[in-house]
């Protein structure tokens, strides 16, 4: 699986809730901070990214970025520390 960090900005009409529950279809993943969240697919990025897009406003920023192996943090969750740790560790190349 690879681990990918979603970042967003949702501007104008901030509809959260059908974001999450898109995000929170993957399975596994984790909230991170409060607009970052962490989950772990076999998609591609390009793939994630059109999947939350079709539930947000042209006017929001959305990031998603591929993690590999090798990442630093500090006032995480423990919960949310854990699962990056776990996720990293076995995430594909």
């Amino acid at each position: 699986m690879k681990v990918y960090q979603i970042s967003y900005d949702l501007r104008k009409q901030r509809d959260y809730e059908s974001l999450y529950e898109r995000i929170r279809s993957y399975g596994t993943y984790s909230h991170a901070l409060e607009s970052t969240w962490l989950i772990a697919t076999n998609e591609t990025a390009e793939q994630v990214h059109n999947y939350l897009y079709e539930v947000m406003d042209g006017d929001d920023g959305l990031l998603v970025t591929r993690l590999q192996g090798e990442a630093a943090w500090a006032g995480l969750r423990q919960k949310t520390s854990e699962w990056l740790k776990s996720q990293l560790a076995s995430c594909t190349v």
